[in-house]
């Protein structure tokens, strides 16, 4: 359900900006099992396809990646320098998957991207439209205001257990004023459009003529034919102590050092591209997926005994963690991604977002089949 102003708590409607990211509360999740530091096998090498898109032109602003048989998943990344605390068990257990060769955006779509499509088919995203009433049953009329989700920094000090302290609906917010009303667009036109429900970027792939990638298609690509890579370059998070993604460094979420040049979304293409030619397939702003997410997906996938081709995911979604709300995979980290409290730009790792609410660190690219 979409979410509203934290006022709206009150009334029974809830603001749970958990469902809009990797797992906020991640802290809550079971620890037992896998020792820390323990490195998992399972990663086999990548075949790649050998077949090439031979005469075809090559999509505007889009990259050929290849497809094939691949080791989806990630081993437990804590002990791992810059690896976070959490065990990332949902992108467990480590299994074969296949996907058919296709192109894919070189980048993230861009606000001007997106803007194009707004003037031409008159398009009005999610955070633009007035919640409807029979949606929230007893919330009061100024509750029910166009806006999204903005990370707010606390004043003070916050347990990293309460991600209520630092997200805030904010009316007026949407994808021409990311963070609310008094922001703009202006000099941010190669910025990945933000504030984007999953509808929307649907809404955009069609107009386009190309579609969201599904989950594997994305993990294929991100990785960049590297099997097992803690990231999509490599294995050094910094290596030679280069930036390479646009990630969160000081103290989260009270102060981004921005060392890396960013405290917010950087512009596409701003941090060097992986072996397919993809930029920012870790960090800078999430990426929305088509598949349902379910925590339970990976098991699932590995029962089957054999590689599955081109899986599109569940036929459902169930989160243990909200088990009421359904919600698509997100992937690839985003600038507020920290190793103190969520390191999910590492490649293998998965995120969830209740697909009709945006915010302010989700974006997304497309695909086009062959």
């Amino acid at each position: 359900m979409r979410r509203l102003p934290p006022v709206a708590v009150q009334i029974g409607i809830g603001l749970t900006a958990a469902a809009l990211v990797w797992a906020i509360g991640s802290f809550a999740l079971d620890r037992a099992g896998t020792k820390p530091g323990t490195v998992l096998h399972g990663f086999q090498p990548t075949t790649a396809n050998a077949a090439s898109p031979l005469r075809q032109e090559p999509p505007a602003d889009m990259v050929w990646i290849p497809g094939g048989e691949f080791s989806m998943g990630c081993a437990d990344p804590r002990g791992q320098p810059f690896g976070g605390p959490d065990p990332m068990r949902d992108a467990r257990p480590i299994h074969r998957a296949y996907v058919d060769g296709f192109w894919m955006d070189r980048t993230e779509v861009t606000n001007d991207r997106f803007a194009e499509f707004v003037a031409a088919t008159g398009y009005v995203t999610v955070a633009e439209r007035p919640p409807r009433p029979e949606d929230f049953p007893g919330a009061s009329p100024e509750n029910l205001v166009p806006g999204s989700l903005v990370f707010t920094p606390p004043a003070g000090p916050v347990p990293l257990t309460n991600h209520y302290v630092w997200w805030n609906y904010v009316a007026g917010a949407n994808w021409r004023h990311p963070t609310g009303p008094d922001s703009s667009l202006e000099g941010r036109g190669d910025d990945p459009v933000v504030q984007v429900a999953y509808e929307d970027a649907t809404a955009f792939a069609a107009w386009s003529g190309k579609r969201l990638p599904t989950e594997a298609e994305w993990e294929f690509a991100a990785r960049g034919g590297l099997a097992g890579g803690l990231y999509p370059w490599g294995n050094a998070f910094r290596p030679a102590g280069r930036f390479m993604a646009n990630t969160w460094q000081g103290g989260f979420p009270l102060e981004n050092t921005a060392a890396d040049g960013h405290a917010a979304a950087s512009p596409v293409g701003t941090f060097p591209a992986n072996a397919y030619g993809l930029h920012d397939m870790s960090g800078n702003v999430w990426e929305w997926c088509s598949d349902w997410y379910r925590s339970d997906t990976y098991s699932t996938a590995l029962a089957a005994g054999k590689p599955d081709r081109n899986p599109s995911g569940p036929a459902d979604s169930f989160d243990p963690q909200e088990p009421h709300e359904k919600k698509r995979v997100l992937r690839g980290g985003s600038f507020l991604c920290s190793e103190e409290y969520c390191a999910r730009y590492i490649v293998g790792t998965r995120g969830k977002g209740e697909p009709s609410s945006g915010c302010n660190h989700i974006g997304f690219r497309c695909v086009k089949p062959r």
